[in-house]
């Protein structure tokens, strides 16, 4: 699929954050759209909070100009804290003034904000900073102030939204808007082809965020330990570079009694997916990654939003939930030796996974932003 280049350089700004607290995804995601209206003809840069873990280094890495907001202001950062993945470091007025004073003259065409702690009461102020505005949410929890968004949860449908947007907002829903970078479409036939072949499972992938800020992989490692799987069994844990527990799941894969190394910052997610027989991942954005490419997956909910979605997959065959209960290492460990152990329901579990998404929402997205911005809706 083809984008028609727009007929003059529009601008965008993403307002996203990362975080010890809030986690990779936002950032993550944004920079994936960013990276794709970038090759359309799209003009973006960033504004985003100097918070202990931000990615403003990567986003400058790929490319983009980026404006850092203070770490924290005042007092008033204390109100602004409403569970892990809500964080601000500043009440909403403050972060509205100081995003203004960010975009200065350079009035954005679009301006794209992808934060739990923001809602409608922010977006209207932006208004007169903007020429539209783009939501990306996964809550459906709040009102917003925009002319499209998205929302590319498994399960979510536009009802959620009727009464939370404007009545001429554009919702794009589903996964099959789902934000991926170009080579996950890519590597799609090659990946499901792979995953028919009569070659054994030998390959496990454990990817639990950018930042696992509770330590989940070592849990994992720790139940990894007590399964029974073949000796030659390869595995690699995926961390970010910002990751507070790197050193101590580092310790703990040297000790396994398999073939197992830590890698950070990753550059071809795509490859290490496809070439992976078997993922132990949370249930973030990363899930939709999986799908396009048909891995089979042991879900861990990691934050309360990802709850819906991992049922949903669960449900669905396309991933299996293991809660982190106090059975959490009995039930793991028969999960993980019984998909191991049975090529056939991993290959059932690929076909399912496959059937959500299919790696091009991307596109899909750019051409609503195109169409928008161009006035032909």
């Amino acid at each position: 699929m083809s984008l028609m280049p727009p007929p003059r350089r529009y601008s965008v700004l993403f307002r996203t954050d990362a975080s010890i607290q809030i986690g990779t995804g936002h950032v993550m995601r944004c920079l994936t759209l960013a990276n794709m209206l970038a090759e359309a003809g799209f003009l973006c840069r960033f504004v985003c909070r100097a918070h202990p873990g931000n990615l403003t280094d990567l986003i400058r890495q790929r490319g983009f100009a980026v404006t850092e907001l203070p770490r924290e202001v005042g007092d008033r950062a204390e109100t602004a804290y409403v569970g892990h993945t809500h964080w601000l470091g500043a009440d909403w007025q403050t972060d509205a003034c100081e995003t203004a004073s960010a975009i200065g003259d350079a009035r954005p065409d679009l301006l794209i904000v992808d934060h739990y702690a923001l809602d409608s009461r922010w977006e209207r102020s932006m208004r007169p900073f903007c020429g539209r505005l783009m939501v990306l949410d996964d809550l459906a929890d709040r009102e917003h102030d925009c002319d499209l968004l998205l929302d590319q949860n498994l399960g979510r449908t536009a009802s959620d939204y009727l009464l939370l947007v404007p009545a001429n907002c554009e919702m794009l829903i589903g996964a099959s808007f789902a934000l991926l970078r170009p080579e996950f479409a890519l590597k799609r036939p090659y990946s499901l082809a792979r995953r028919r072949s009569a070659s054994p499972p030998r390959r496990l992938l454990v990817t639990l965020g950018g930042i696992d800020k509770d330590n989940v992989t070592r849990q994992v490692l720790d139940a990894l330990e007590r399964c029974t799987l073949p000796p030659d069994m390869e595995i690699t844990i995926v961390m970010g570079q910002h990751a507070p527990w790197a050193k101590s799941v580092r310790e703990k894969a040297a000790q396994l009694p398999w073939n197992a190394g830590v890698v950070i910052n990753v550059d071809d997610m795509a490859g290490l997916m496809s070439g992976a027989d078997l993922a132990i991942g949370a249930a973030g954005s990363t899930s939709w990654e999986r799908c396009a490419l048909g891995l089979p997956t042991v879900l861990m909910v990691l934050a309360e939003n990802q709850r819906s979605v991992a049922r949903i997959l669960d449900t669905e065959g396309a991933a299996k939930l293991v809660e982190l209960r106090p059975d959490f290492v009995s039930v793991f460990r028969g999960v993980v030796e019984g998909l191991v152990g049975n090529k056939t329901a991993l290959e059932a579990m690929s076909e399912r996974a496959a059937t959500i998404c299919d790696g091009k929402g991307g596109l899909e997205v750019v051409r609503a932003i195109t169409d928008r911005l161009c006035c032909r809706i």
